[in-house]
């Protein structure tokens, strides 16, 4: 595909720095040292998550740029989205699909900063042949130069990004009010934008759209569904509670987008970021869709056992952490009748 038109314009570049900062400082004002400590407690549901993120999603990654036999530029685009860690975004679906919002944000924060080691390994990887075909297709061209994977510009990017993580958990430390504030308009702003850019995206490139090849549309969003239904038969696997199968099933799906775009705008160049691009876009505009239908979807079904989560939180609140709520025999379904509580208080757990 030729690019005669520019993909992003500078006040799109503007919106999208302003967007990516406001999104990881409203990440770090909504932690806290309990967050970090969560990754203690559910050391289960923490290692579930991080082998279907690392391990599973750029390996499904790599699968589709094979099946589909996708250009060098947008093989390696679409491996990177797979190697992202999870994003904010998912923590706002997985309160909405009644899932585990601690869950999700310790994840959340886990795959980001464990991401600086995995990206890069990962990306060198699954894309030798890739980089390759690059640099074939750059001497063919006359351009001479070797393409390779900016592995110092990649963990630059990732570093960059962290820095208003840690500006935001410094506010929350100072002031909590001021903290919630900033994760609220961050959340708000962040959706504005990503509204914004797809609006204008398929205002400006529906050309483009149309002469998009199928398997580039099939690929960019099979990516994320695929990240959906493994991350929750991963954690159904090893028999995690409901609530934590969703949150898992929703950070596996959700790559941080907007770090992609970050990374891509920051670490490559012509003639492969345009290309590299137009996937992100794609990518980011089609998971938005996929995770409100997968959302309610997932607030339908786990209706019945987030109320049971509810009422038993209440009762050992009331009663006493070592209290177990004692529900009528049929009361409640097999996937939760030996786990009333989803797996937070101990006492609860009934073997």
């Amino acid at each position: 595909m030729e690019f005669t038109t520019q993909l992003l314009y500078p006040v799109d570049q503007v919106l999208l720095a302003v967007m990516i900062f406001s999104i990881m400082f409203g990440m770090g004002a909504s932690l806290t040292i309990d967050d970090f400590k969560t990754v203690i407690r559910y050391p289960r549901g923490i290692l579930i998550g991080f082998l279907s993120q690392f391990g599973l999603m750029p390996f499904f990654a790599y699968g589709l740029a094979i099946y589909f036999d996708l250009p060098p530029a947008y093989a390696i685009a679409l491996i990177l989205i797979g190697c992202l860690p999870g994003g904010t975004t998912s923590n706002m679906f997985a309160y909405f699909a009644r899932g585990s919002v601690a869950l999700s944000i310790a994840m959340t924060t886990a795959s980001t900063v464990v991401a600086l080691l995995m990206m890069p390994l990962l990306l060198e990887f699954y894309t030798v042949d890739f980089t390759s075909a690059v640099s074939e297709e750059m001497k063919a061209a006359g351009e001479g130069a070797e393409f390779v994977i900016p592995t110092a510009n990649i963990i630059g990017s990732l570093v960059l990004v962290l820095v208003p993580v840690v500006m935001g958990m410094i506010l929350r430390a100072k002031s909590r009010v001021w903290a919630k504030t900033a994760e609220d308009t961050a959340g708000f702003m962040g959706i504005i934008v990503i509204i914004y850019l797809i609006g204008t995206a398929f205002a400006r490139h529906s050309g483009l759209m149309l002469q998009t090849p199928s398997e580039i549309y099939i690929s960019a969003i099979s990516v994320g569904l695929l990240g959906f239904l493994f991350g929750y038969w991963m954690s159904r696997l090893f028999k995690l509670s409901p609530i934590f199968q969703r949150a898992i099933s929703l950070e596996t799906g959700i790559q941080n987008g907007p770090i992609a775009f970050a990374i891509i705008l920051l670490s490559f160049a012509e003639p492969v970021q345009s290309q590299m691009l137009w996937l992100a876009i794609l990518y980011s505009t089609f998971i938005v869709i996929s995770s409100s239908f997968i959302t309610l979807y997932y607030r339908r079904v786990g209706k019945f056992d987030f109320e049971v989560y509810k009422n038993t939180s209440i009762h050992n609140r009331l009663f006493g952490d070592e209290y177990v709520s004692d529900y009528p025999d049929g009361f409640l379904p097999k996937r939760i009748e030996n786990d009333p509580s989803q797996g937070l208080i101990p006492a609860q757990k009934r073997d």
